[in-house]
């Protein structure tokens, strides 16, 4: 059966300046003419299911401190975690990522709270494993944090040292496997990482525990306020010897070769919005779960034009985080977890 083309949009304005009727038998605007329609005919959809909320773990008993840079974000002591994922759930969140701030007179130069039993992150799966079991619990896995100079890594003059950091970093996944942790995500980007992380964790009997990788994580503008929240502002230089480089896609799917065959469950592609070319390429590329990071400094750039009443907030949150599903990502991690979770419910 042979269809006729569509005129061409030269043809129809020919047509329409002679004033001869137009004879179109397709017009896309007949599935745009109500909600109904609209919402029955959408190729994209947004579900709280794929939302991966973040939250910033720091020491202490009721602490609730919000972050100048990220409005609606706080550092939050372990017992208010519990009550903030808990409140979470009830907007229909499914999912939390772990960040742990120890004390800064705890850090030391190799990291060492990083796999305390009793640190943040840990004491944090505990309890709300305890509070919520169906609760699914994912725990970022960096040095970042912990150590005093602020890098991803254990470091010697003003390199960081890849393979001694990979054995820390394989100690403290499977500190969180203890703990309790459904995922453990290594955001450090060192060589070799994943392979290692899976041997421990396999050596320990948490086979189980899956690995979400930061696998293409560039080396962003955009982390400057997740950096406020997290005390992890690198004391000196910067993290262009491992973070990827912008310009680079390429690159980016070697990356996620590498953590597939080192073993990844979950690639992840961090910034989100700035990078739906690379999500959308990793994503056919490989056909493997895909998460992408909606960043602090994507999410505070929204707030800060909200708050000005530049635009509305809730259409361009529904517009972002629709773009990044839409180029790939079957996972987002965004501070916007619960609000976004709230506007579909």
């Amino acid at each position: 059966m042979t269809t006729t083309a569509p005129p061409s949009p030269a043809a129809v304005a020919r047509k329409a300046a002679s004033g001869a009727s137009l004879d179109l038998r397709r017009r896309p605007r007949r599935l745009r003419r109500s909600a109904a329609i609209r919402d029955m005919v959408r190729e994209t959809r947004l579900s709280p299911d794929a939302f991966v909320y973040p939250l910033f773990v720091c020491e202490g008993e009721g602490v609730r401190r919000e972050v100048p840079s990220m409005p609606g974000v706080c550092q939050l002591s372990v017992d208010r975690a519990v009550a903030e994922t808990s409140a979470a759930a009830r907007d229909g969140v499914r999912s939390v990522l772990l960040f742990g701030l120890p004390h800064n007179e705890d850090k030391d130069e190799v990291g060492s709270p990083a796999d305390d039993p009793d640190a943040p992150v840990q004491a944090a799966v505990r309890a709300i494993k305890q509070e919520m079991p169906d609760m699914l619990v994912v725990t970022d896995v960096c040095l970042c944090e912990y150590t005093s100079h602020g890098h991803c890594g254990i470091v010697d003059g003003d390199e960081i040292v890849n393979d001694a950091t990979v054995e820390r970093l394989a100690r403290t996944a499977v500190s969180h496997a203890e703990a309790g942790a459904d995922v453990v995500a290594p955001s450090d980007m060192m060589d070799g990482r994943v392979g290692a992380i899976r041997e421990a964790l396999d050596a320990a009997r948490f086979e189980d525990v899956a690995i979400m990788t930061y696998a293409a994580k560039y080396c962003s503008a955009y982390y400057g306020p997740f950096r406020d929240a997290a005390d992890s502002t690198p004391a000196f230089g910067d993290r262009r010897t491992h973070q990827m480089d912008p310009a680079n896609a390429e690159e980016a799917l070697r990356e996620v070769a590498l953590d597939l065959e080192e073993g990844a469950d979950i690639v992840m592609v961090k910034p989100a919005l700035h990078y739906l070319d690379v999500i959308a390429r990793v994503k056919e590329e490989f056909g493997y779960p895909t998460a992408a990071y909606h960043v602090s400094g994507e999410y505070a750039m929204l707030k800060a034009a909200a708050r000005n009443g530049w635009l509305d907030e809730e259409r361009a949150m529904r517009e972002v985080l629709t773009s990044i599903v839409r180029a790939g990502a079957d996972i987002v991690i965004t501070y916007y977890a619960r609000e976004a979770s709230r506007m579909l419910r």
